[in-house]
């Protein structure tokens, strides 16, 4: 199964496709929003565009996937997403615009992500944060995740230090 289409209260959680392009563009080129991911930010809706194919259409392309776009149910317009690396680590990542932080949004969409994780069988899940994004590792304790240990890793692309929570 690659991901399946949920529903929340407030949201649709569904793929990106090729219509999404612009939403894609908003959510991947603020600078704020991306300081702690591991890409740079979009410049160009080219850069959009090959973001999409390498990111999601190669992900949709496998068996089994999740790779979700987060959408209010008012427009189904993505405003973040949520995803989980299928290798060894189960890595779970999430991402959100701006102007949609400290509304539950983010917790609301991985709440439901994690509830088919778990019916699909994954056995567990990790996730990281940098030190200096103490949020996102607030969203991981809302999720019931429980902090395991720090490391110190170069960061690439960026090639900065960072230092990791692990979840």
């Amino acid at each position: 199964m690659n991901t399946p289409t949920l529903e929340t209260k407030r949201l649709i959680l569904r793929k990106f496709t090729e219509k999404d392009l612009k939403a894609i563009y908003t959510i991947y080129s603020d600078k704020e929003v991306n300081t702690f991911l591991p890409w740079f930010p979009l410049e160009t809706m080219e850069e959009a565009k090959i973001f999409y194919e390498k990111q999601f259409a190669n992900q949709y392309a496998k068996q089994k996937a999740y790779n979700y776009a987060i959408c209010l149910k008012e427009d189904d317009i993505p405003i973040g997403y949520v995803n989980l690396s299928m290798d060894d680590s189960f890595d779970f990542g999430y991402g959100l615009r701006k102007e949609f932080w400290h509304q539950g949004i983010i917790t609301e969409a991985c709440e439901s992500i994690i509830e088919k994780l778990k019916s699909d069988g994954i056995p567990y899940i990790t996730a990281t944060h940098d030190v200096n994004n103490p949020r996102s590792g607030y969203v991981m304790k809302k999720l019931g995740m429980t902090y395991q240990y720090s490391y110190k890793e170069q960061w690439q692309p960026k090639n900065i230090p960072v230092i990791f929570r692990m979840y």
